[in-house]
């Protein structure tokens, strides 16, 4: 790995750190100097604007889920157990304090006011995670091993609102268990018809 890609991992690393913090409007390219040691114009060879460099955060972040995703699908066949695993990821990272909350979520709710170009990838990070949890929820159903109450659709968008849901809550009380005691009922429901 070159220096110029360490660098660039550095920054993005800092860019994600503080807004997870603040916001999309709560760093500015001097926060991250500071943070990673360098002059904001060696920021800005990198990415010449915030836009840039927020827009290349989101689409790695969505790369790396789709990664996870994808290597998820590989190691575990029952979608239930897909379902539980994907949560309890999350569970660790915000027990850890390794990924307390996701960007993109955090970024959503500042959407009417981000840069379009930013708006987009956050967006497509969203659709990517709903597309694969409906292919989730289809396997569940025609198999018998979740019980939908509603069409897959729905039911992966729920599912997506349970998780994220949970997050910004186990951040508002500061208690990781928060996360996995409101995700409970909701992985007992998708199982529940489905062991009677």
């Amino acid at each position: 790995m070159s220096n110029l890609s360490t660098t660039s991992d550095d920054i993005l690393a800092s860019a994600r750190a503080l807004i997870m913090s603040g916001g999309y409007n709560g760093f500015s390219y001097a926060d991250i100097a500071e943070v990673v040691g360098i002059r904001k114009a060696s920021i800005h060879h990198h990415f010449p604007s915030k836009v840039d460099l927020v827009r290349t955060l989101v689409s790695r972040y969505r790369e790396d889920a789709q990664n996870g995703v994808a290597a998820l699908e590989r190691n575990v066949e029952q979608p239930l157990e897909i379902l539980r695993v994907y949560a309890d990821h999350w569970a660790k990272c915000i027990e850890d304090q390794s990924r307390p909350f996701c960007v993109c979520a955090l970024l959503a709710s500042e959407l009417p006011s981000l840069p379009p170009e930013v708006a987009t990838e956050v967006t497509a990070f969203f659709r990517f995670l709903s597309k694969w949890l409906i292919t989730v929820m289809e396997r569940g159903a025609e198999a018998g091993t979740l019980a939908l109450s509603s069409t897959p659709e729905v039911e992966a968008e729920a599912f997506m609102a349970c998780v994220h849901g949970a997050m910004l809550s186990a951040r508002a009380y500061g208690r990781a268990d928060v996360f996995a005691n409101i995700l409970a009922p909701t992985l007992k429901r998708l199982s529940g018809a489905a062991v009677q």
